[in-house]
């Protein structure tokens, strides 16, 4: 081949190679577009998933429970992940929602136990899945709110990343407590628990370590207890929503004391409040493992406290909040311990008496 011959097909070579690269960097840059506007997308989509639920709740409990949901404020965001310390608002109060459900029929003028309710989840928030549990609680004659703390799903991007697990959200659960006792007259301040499942027994159980004067019991089920291990045996996009820059902005193992700070397993120590733990031996989402480390914990530390540890009961992480009869009879434990503290007026005994306070019955 003659080299001006060559030097043409090198060039003419060089040229569709560069103009491929091009056209690939093009379309690369067109589909992370597409999932970037995709994401913003899902963030409206959960609006409209709220509010449709939120219509629901009316439908499924409106017949036993007045339905409010207020807003309020919690703590300002963490000043660690904001970005512009100067900015304007930057140091205002996080304003957030709370589902209240009050039983019908009460006595205005008596007072009546109040049970906080933070839901569980990772970006979660509190939906009609918990419909029979609060159908079952506003029969015993419980007042409930249910805090949709920073971080909750349903509510757009900018509050989704105002996630702080294991932290203010904690904060913002006490600011929903706090809420009732201020503006409730029938909310009787001695008689005020605390309950939550998963991520929201975690945030239970924080609530009574921070707060022990405001709490008179504490029952916190399959609670995540050591994020430590939990970030273990997690996937690396679990991880990610964690050390996401908006969140705590790094991983365990480059803070491995912040990670502790949050866990209710290496802060036992703290423990003045009477609490039940529940934890599944198959549960596949928190690993029966962290749960442990929490009771030894509190053995250790010579904490008085109760808990079960159940073997492979059918539903895993769900067992005790599902419609079988044996998550019934497991929550008839749970109720039973609770109104030793709070003392309901109509406390539940029976499977019988939840059937007919929650579900149809002929």
């Amino acid at each position: 081949m003659k080299p001006s011959l060559f030097l043409s097909v090198f060039f003419l070579g060089s040229s569709l190679i560069s103009s491929s690269q091009q056209f690939d960097s093009s379309l690369q840059h067109e589909v992370n577009d597409l999932k970037s506007d995709l994401k913003d997308l899902s963030f409206d989509l959960d609006q409209v998933r709220k509010a449709v639920d939120d219509i629901y709740w009316y439908n499924r409990i409106g017949d036993v429970a007045f339905i409010d949901k207020v807003y309020i404020t919690g703590p300002p965001v963490n000043p660690e992940t904001v970005k512009n310390k100067t900015a304007m608002g930057v140091n205002n109060p996080v304003k957030f929602y709370a589902y209240i459900f009050v039983p019908r029929g009460i006595d205005a003028g008596k007072k009546y136990p109040l049970l906080v309710f933070p839901h569980g989840g990772v970006h979660g928030d509190f939906t009609t899945y918990y419909a029979h549990i609060i159908r079952e609680l506003m029969a015993q004659q419980y007042i409930v709110i249910a805090p949709e703390y920073r971080g909750s799903t349903g509510y757009g991007k900018s509050y989704w990343e105002r996630i702080d697990y294991g932290g203010l959200e904690v904060e913002d659960a006490d600011a929903s407590r706090n809420y009732m006792i201020e503006n409730y007259d029938i909310v009787d301040p001695n008689r005020v628990g605390i309950i939550g499942w998963s991520h929201g027994g975690m945030i239970a159980l924080l609530a009574v370590f921070d707060h022990p004067e405001k709490y008179a019991v504490c029952f916190a089920g399959v609670p995540v207890s050591d994020l430590i291990a939990r970030m273990g045996y997690q996937d690396d996009e679990y991880r990610a929503l964690y050390s996401a820059d908006y969140h705590l902005g790094k991983t365990a193992q480059e803070n491995v004391e912040e990670y502790k700070k949050r866990s209710p397993a290496w802060n036992t120590n703290k423990l003045k409040t009477p609490l039940l733990i529940h934890t599944n031996t198959n549960d596949d989402d928190v690993n029966v493992l962290e749960v442990e480390h929490l009771i030894q914990g509190l053995k250790a530390d010579g904490k008085k406290f109760e808990y079960e540890i159940f073997q492979n009961v059918e539903g895993g992480h769900s067992f005790d909040r599902i419609d079988t009869r044996i998550a019934k009879e497991i929550r008839l434990k749970i109720y039973a311990f609770l109104n030793r503290y709070l003392q309901p007026p109509k406390p539940l005994k029976s499977i019988g008496e939840i059937d007919k306070a929650a579900y149809i019955t002929w």
